[in-house]
């Protein structure tokens, strides 16, 4: 698929722990088109994660083609990998990952630190992600000053300031309660519809995956296409 954002052929992923194998994707294809938002949703151990991270460059598979914003991930080593993600991919975990000791400007900053932008220009751009997310207000507050919702805000002010060509987002609304989640998952929508991100987001919430455009549903390391 031309179009395409992430492009995965034939990927499969074997864990080795001593003498046992254990094979979480199989043989698994996939295209998702630039510009769209996907929910993978699946009972635990059936290989969501994995797959997300592959996508994101965390991990590399097994065997077979994974290529994501038009590179091909499967043949990059570490170092190449992981200056990849830095320009590419922004990611949204569970429980946030703030650095507790730093202000909101600052965390989101911290990405910007792998470029040659000089300070003023960082705090710009991170004060230009906060505003976008709706938390300008709250720059100079720590994590433990904002509450759940608050905190993902800034986790995902802290992806998008590097301008990344897609979001990765696994159980991002996890930890929040329905409203803040909801709030959070309109966020994501509107990045997604008004901002054109690509986002592809593990959930456990089947409330959650409705704010996606496409849900894709994994058990035994397999994909089927929920709608």
């Amino acid at each position: 698929m031309s179009d395409a954002i992430v492009s995965l052929v034939g990927v499969s992923k074997r864990y080795t722990r001593g003498k046992q194998h254990v094979d979480v994707l199989q043989n698994l294809s996939l295209d998702i088109p630039r510009g769209e938002f996907v929910a993978l949703m699946g009972p635990s151990g059936s290989g969501k994660t994995t797959l997300l991270n592959l996508i994101g460059g965390l991990d590399t598979p097994t065997s077979g083609a994974i290529t994501v914003a038009g590179q091909r991930l499967d043949a990059l080593g570490g170092s190449a990998l992981a200056h990849w993600r830095a320009h590419h991919v922004g990611f949204v975990f569970q429980f946030y990952n703030l650095m507790p000791m730093l202000t909101a400007q600052r965390n989101v900053e911290l990405p910007l630190l792998l470029t040659k932008l000089g300070a003023a220009q960082r705090r710009a751009n991170a004060l230009a992600a906060l505003t976008l997310v709706g938390i300008a207000d709250r720059a100079k507050h720590k994590p433990n000053e904002l509450s759940g919702g608050q905190a993902q805000r800034v986790a995902i002010a802290r992806a998008l300031v590097a301008d990344p060509t897609i979001l990765v987002c696994d159980e991002p609304t996890g930890d929040l309660d329905r409203k803040s989640a909801d709030e959070v998952l309109e966020l994501l929508q509107t990045l997604n519809r008004e901002h054109g991100k690509s986002i592809v987001m593990v959930t456990h919430d089947p409330k959650a995956a409705e704010f996606a455009s496409r849900q894709l549903h994994m058990d035994k390391g397999a994909l089927a296409e929920v709608r």
